[in-house]
């Protein structure tokens, strides 16, 4: 009985102990090592930091992919441009032959007058 006595004592003691060195912000680990936070608040603190680890890698992964994005557009911006430009020219080009067409038919209308006049004379 002396030594359950000692036993319960020490329970009490120990459980006694804990409650004042919860109070003062310590607190003892699964190991029964002295820790200054809470074995609960450490366990959430690691879990967040993985979460975190997890949400940069994740952030990482979406700018490789926005990055990507990015360049493919502006590829497709240059090759519009360049299209455009073609289309600018040729549609120049269109009009400049409108204008030498009409030019020459307007010179050969004076030619056919001026041979008609000859011919009426």
């Amino acid at each position: 009985t002396t030594h359950l006595l000692l036993t319960a004592t020490a329970g009490f003691f120990a459980a006694m102990a804990k409650d004042i060195l919860g109070e003062a912000g310590l607190h003892f680990d699964e190991l029964n090592k002295l820790r200054v936070l809470d074995p609960e608040v450490t366990q959430q603190t690691i879990e967040l930091k993985e979460e975190c680890k997890d949400f940069v890698d994740k952030i990482g992964q979406f700018q490789k992919i926005v990055g990507g994005l990015i360049e493919l557009v502006d590829q497709l911006a240059k090759a519009a441009e360049n299209e455009k430009m073609k289309a600018i020219g040729a549609r120049n080009l269109l009009k400049s032959i409108a204008k030498q067409r009409e030019a020459q038919q307007q010179q050969l209308q004076a030619l056919i007058a001026e041979k008609k006049m000859q011919l009426e004379r």
